[in-house]
């Protein structure tokens, strides 16, 4: 076995068009669940949206539930991914500012917790950014 072979086989990965579909759908997987959920249970979702201070909820659930299933639709399929990613790169933003704003929180468990899942947000708006240049380095080449 040839020391490229490792190489061949993280390229052979990389360039299996399936690859790109199951990456996209392991980024965008939890939001689409979440619509659904949220979709499923109405009440609840509008306790969640209650819960961090938005007003009225009935509105900012049903525009969390649309931005949680448009978003990763659009992305799936391939067609205006760039604003599937748009939409759920500012409301992941969005939602790490109001759901986790450590720096409001004393030093401690909560804070520590809160600051982790903010930076995971971000790490997250990120990977939105990438979805989009890809697809649109994917266009550009077509």
């Amino acid at each position: 076995m040839s020391t490229d072979a490792p190489l061949r086989f993280v390229k052979a990965i990389l360039e299996w068009r399936p690859t790109w579909f199951f990456a996209r759908l392991l980024l965008v997987g939890a939001y689409l669940l979440g619509g659904v959920v949220k979709a499923s249970d109405w009440s609840a979702a509008v306790a969640e949206q209650a819960h961090f201070g938005m007003s009225p909820p009935a509105l900012w659930a049903a525009l969390t539930i649309a931005v949680e299933v448009i978003g990763p639709l659009l992305i799936l399929s391939g067609r205006l991914v760039w604003l599937g990613a748009g939409m759920l790169g500012v409301f992941t933003a969005l939602a790490a500012i109001t759901a986790n704003a450590f720096w409001v929180l004393p030093p401690g468990p909560e804070r520590f917790m809160a600051t982790n899942a903010f930076f995971e947000h971000l790490g997250l708006v990120g990977g939105f950014i990438l979805v989009a240049m890809l697809a649109q380095a994917e266009r550009d080449r077509a």
